[in-house]
């Protein structure tokens, strides 16, 4: 976040069964951590699993909104690729889009292909990263539910959040239930691992 502006905007949209509310309360715990103000909102599609989702975190100081307004968000976290354009309200010049590479099937619509999402969203901002999370979890992990905490940790450790790693990971340490924690620590270290193998290259 910098120094002169003074709330950091996120919004998350993926489908139900995705974890976003998990997610949520990370940022949370995080930033509460960190010794800032947080508000958050939980929107649509919430009982309804593989429907749409779609969460708002503010950060900051003098935030009177859970919501994010059109065209503020700072950071907008894709955990299904498409769900990507239905945020793309939200998006500005400076807004980064870290997208999931992960489709799920829209009955009767055939998919929107990573090309033509990416173009769609480049008439917002050029700010825009594709990672296979799911694919990376599933491989190294032997399950993808945790993919959304791996872009998560993925954004603080690349300084798109205001959040430092060592915060996030003692707030998902603190929100994580015990008998999913040691997955969770794991998912950490996963994208400690991924971040430095990308400054590598």
């Amino acid at each position: 976040m910098k120094k002169d502006k003074k709330q950091f905007n996120a919004v998350i949209v993926g489908t139900g069964g995705q974890g976003l509310i998990t997610m949520l309360q990370i940022i949370s715990r995080a930033a509460m951590i960190k010794g800032l103000e947080v508000k958050t909102s939980e929107l649509h599609g919430l009982s309804q699993r593989g429907g749409s989702v779609e969460v708002h975190a503010r950060i900051g100081r003098e935030i009177y909104s859970p919501l994010v307004a059109a065209g503020k968000a700072d950071l907008i976290l894709s955990l299904e690729q498409q769900e990507s354009l239905n945020a793309a309200v939200f998006a500005g010049p400076e807004t980064f889009f870290l997208i999931n590479r992960f489709i799920s099937p829209i009955p009767f619509q055939p998919p929107v292909s990573e090309k033509e999402i990416e173009r769609l969203l480049r008439g917002k901002t050029k700010k825009i990263s594709f990672v296979s999370a799911s694919e990376i979890c599933k491989k190294e992990l032997g399950t993808p539910v945790t993919s959304g905490i791996f872009l998560l940790a993925l954004a603080s450790l690349k300084k798109i959040l205001p959040i430092d790693f060592e915060s996030f990971s003692r707030a998902v340490s603190e929100a994580i239930p015990k008998k999913y924690l040691e997955l969770n620590l794991k998912t950490l270290s996963l994208a400690e691992k991924h971040a430095s193998n990308q400054k590598k290259d």
